[in-house]
């Protein structure tokens, strides 16, 4: 069901690469991080920890885990807000939360981003949606 999970988050001065990175583990335990370092608007050191998962074992195992873990009745009710017209869906959890493995999903703010590619034929938004809401209902 889903083709590809591709995350990123953002780990500031103030911040540990090390908790970041366990944080993004305790979502995707097979994610292969890398880094990039960057500059804040105020020249502050930003590191961005990116990746993707693929495998359809861990997608599978994800989004099971995600089904069990949070809030089946807010995925439902934001699904159509969160998921674009090709079919990509679109969560943010709690770093904070992640690091505790406790899975908070949220609307904004300083988040772990996933980008999940929904496997829709074809890759349309309603199709996608259908799929995710069908999943949903059916746990």
């Amino acid at each position: 069901m889903i083709h590809n999970i591709k995350f990123r988050a953002f780990v500031y001065e103030n911040e540990s690469v090390d908790e970041i990175s366990q944080a993004i583990l305790n979502i995707l335990p097979e994610a292969e991080i890398e880094a990039e370092e960057a500059e804040g608007l105020l020249e502050d050191k930003i590191i961005i920890l990116t990746g993707t998962v693929s495998k359809k074992r861990y997608t599978k195992t994800f989004f099971n885990t995600l089904l069990e873990w949070t809030d089946l009745d807010k995925l439902n009710d934001d699904l159509e807000r969160k998921m674009d017209e090709k079919g990509n869906w679109f969560l943010r959890f709690d770093k904070d939360d992640a690091l505790d493995e406790i899975w908070t999903i949220l609307d904004k703010g300083d988040a772990i981003h996933l980008k999940i590619k929904i496997a829709a034929y074809p890759a349309k938004k309603h199709i996608a949606v259908d799929k995710v809401r069908e999943a949903i209902l059916n746990d």
